[in-house]
């Protein structure tokens, strides 16, 4: 049987080319304890030191400043509750952020810490003006992703962080969706903390990063033996950390030809569904301020659900990974969409694999698919 198209590149990715020989070597071989003194420890411990140094190039970082964690949840998790725990005060955060963000925002809110959470336009970007207006002096912390993973909007993070800093406070975006699928450099967007997941930039699943800015103190939330300078203690997953690298090495030198490449993928399947169902097609999210890989779209007098169901061919989704099922996203419904719009939504994300004959039957399949279910 021929898999489907994928689709799906922004729930996760495939593992980048030589991941899974890296990997393996440190599942295998080199498969010590990175904190062993003896012999054992030491390729483990060099692997993480050169994924370290890997991982830090493709975000124009130090080394030094690459907290390694579980998951990218996890780093969101440390980032919002190793700066609450520092000092009393108020988080600022969006309607639009990752699960992952207001979960724990919920989490901070018990225990006393006054959260704020920023409306977006019907794009789902964060307005400039909404922001000062929330900013006091008691701000510790803004947590505003860098890009949406239903929509793929990106949002103005440096304009966002230059406020942010007037008012004295930090600044950390989740950039999971963006590292890998668009050049970004850590001190052109000014942020004190950023988020990484592995395995949306062809890294293995189980494996994270967080971006700390040298000089900002954070609580550790795991604690026990000390491991990434006390910030993250539990023994380290080597191979996943190594293949993370890996594809943070494959991604610096492949990732500005991917952009523009999945740019033109992306509009092409965007022209082939418009030319074929004509003003049904609506699209969500920022028409320029978008993901290079990412297409939402609604498709009048559907239900997104069932018309991919209908589909076996193609393997795409209505929305984020992260979420709980329900038929209307939060994140489409923040941004003011009215019910049968937002549940006749689909996410179609691209990746570097993904070729122009896919994008031309996967457009074909959709637009026969739509047209039975409006007739």
């Amino acid at each position: 049987m021929t898999s489907p198209i994928y689709l799906d590149h922004n729930a996760t990715t495939p593992l980048a080319p030589g991941v899974l020989s890296v990997m393996t070597r440190y599942l295998a071989t080199d498969f010590g304890n990175p904190s062993s003194a003896h012999r054992y420890g030491h390729a483990p411990r060099h692997a993480m030191a050169t994924s370290r140094t890997q991982l830090a190039e493709l975000l124009g970082a130090q080394p030094s400043e690459i907290v390694f964690t579980g998951c990218g949840s996890e780093a969101n998790t440390l980032a919002l509750t190793g700066v609450a725990a520092t000092r009393a005060g108020n988080v600022i955060t969006q309607a639009t952020e990752h699960p992952a963000v207001l979960e724990t925002c919920k989490t901070l809110a018990a225990r006393g810490i006054r959260i704020i959470v920023l409306p977006v336009d019907e794009h789902g970007l964060v307005t400039v003006a909404d922001l000062a207006a929330a900013l006091t002096n008691d701000t510790l912390l803004v947590s505003i992703m860098h890009a949406n993973n239903e929509t793929g909007t990106v949002q103005p993070i440096a304009q966002l962080v230059t406020l942010t800093h007037e008012a004295g406070a930090l600044f950390h975006t989740d950039a999971a969706q963006t590292v890998g699928k668009l050049p970004l450099s850590v001190d052109d967007l000014g942020v004190d903390l950023l988020t990484v997941a592995g395995h949306k930039f062809g890294g293995p699943k189980g494996v994270g990063a967080l971006y700390i800015r040298s000089g900002v103190e954070l609580t550790p939330v795991i604690r026990g033996g000390g491991q990434e300078r006390g910030l993250r203690s539990g023994t380290e997953n080597v191979a996943g950390i190594a293949g993370m690298g890996a594809a943070a090495e494959h991604a610096v030198k492949n990732v500005a030809t991917n952009q523009w490449r999945l740019v033109a993928m992306r509009d092409l399947l965007h022209h082939l569904l418009a030319e074929a169902l004509g003003e049904r097609v609506m699209l969500n999210g920022h028409p320029t301020h978008r993901l290079p890989n990412t297409l939402n779209v609604s498709i009048a007098a559907t239900v997104g659900a069932e018309l991919l169901d209908r589909i076996p061919q193609i393997a795409a989704s209505t929305g984020s990974a992260c979420h709980d099922g329900s038929i209307t996203s939060p994140v489409l419904a923040a941004m003011g969409m009215g019910t049968d719009r937002a549940a006749g939504a689909i996410r179609l994300s691209l990746g570097p694999s993904t070729t122009e004959e896919q994008i031309r039957y996967a457009a074909s399949l959709l637009a026969a698919a739509a047209q039975n279910s409006g007739s």
